[in-house]
């Protein structure tokens, strides 16, 4: 069975940078894309950034854009979210997620298209 675990998630001030982590247990280069999306209380599932390996091709929310970096480790087992200047509207729970090929949807920048799910790690920027 397919898992992924992220890790990385604390408080972080304003401002600050934090790396989350994601260890797919079958390895990402197995889906077809891997991606990281967060939830924040009383809001709805929210796309960050995914990277699709058939051509290399990231995509980015807006909010994101220009501060939040998504790359793989060489061996292609640990996916990262590379996050700078960090703002408190960023506080919330954060996933990692992978595109298999059995995925009944098109999309790799929305939450349907992507069919596993790690567990979510807390990020909380405050001072």
């Amino acid at each position: 069975q397919v898992q992924l675990v992220e890790s990385g998630g604390r408080l972080v001030q304003p401002g600050g940078s934090l790396r989350l982590s994601c260890v797919a247990s079958t390895g990402t280069l197995n889906f077809l894309s891997m991606g990281w999306f967060r939830q924040a209380p009383g809001k709805e599932r929210e796309f960050i950034t995914s990277l699709r390996w058939s051509d290399g091709r990231k995509y980015w929310a807006d909010s994101v854009a220009g501060r939040f970096t998504i790359s793989t480790d060489n061996t292609g087992n640990t996916l990262y979210l590379q996050m700078n200047n960090l703002e408190p509207e960023d506080t919330a729970v954060y996933y990692c997620a992978g595109k298999s090929s059995q995925s009944t949807s098109h999309l790799y920048s929305a939450a349907v298209g992507f069919d596993y799910w790690g567990q979510g790690t807390q990020v909380t920027v405050s001072s």
